[in-house]
């Protein structure tokens, strides 16, 4: 064999190579973007920037995770009203949405128990004396 065969057959190699890599990856499933409306929450994150900054200039943390109790504990003011995104970034279809109502006591537990266990972010948006609040919590379990 000479060279100029090695060299034909080394870039037929490399072609073969390359389409079999573009083949699986047209053929994968399950791509998919992580939010719907991606570019229209986008633009609003700046909101979304402020409210984490306003909850940090409070210097309170108010998502703990019991992990005996597999439960998520909120410490918020009686009475506050919000929502709780459980966020699974690897798959859209498991996050859920809760409502938060706020009890006499404040603190509020949700058990995650029943959840897949894995990576989850707990989103946690609230209003308290008329001013919007936003935190964030990673969670493996």
């Amino acid at each position: 064999m000479n060279w100029g065969t090695g060299i034909l057959l080394s870039i037929i190699g490399f072609i073969v190579i390359i389409m079999t890599m573009v083949v699986i990856s047209v053929r994968m499933e399950g791509i998919e973007l992580v939010t719907e409306g991606y570019y229209e929450k986008e633009i609003a994150y700046q909101d979304q920037i402020d409210k984490e900054q306003i909850t940090l200039d409070q210097n309170r943390d108010v998502i703990s995770f019991d992990s005996q109790k597999q439960h998520l504990i909120l410490d918020l003011p009686a009475g506050v009203k919000g929502t709780l995104h459980l966020f699974r970034p690897s798959n859209a279809e498991l996050d859920q949405r809760l409502a938060i109502d706020g009890n006499n006591k404040g603190i509020i537990e949700v058990p995650v128990d029943k959840l897949k266990k894995g990576y989850w972010k707990a989103q946690l948006n609230w209003v308290e004396n008329g001013v919007e609040f936003y935190q964030e919590k990673k969670l493996n379990f």
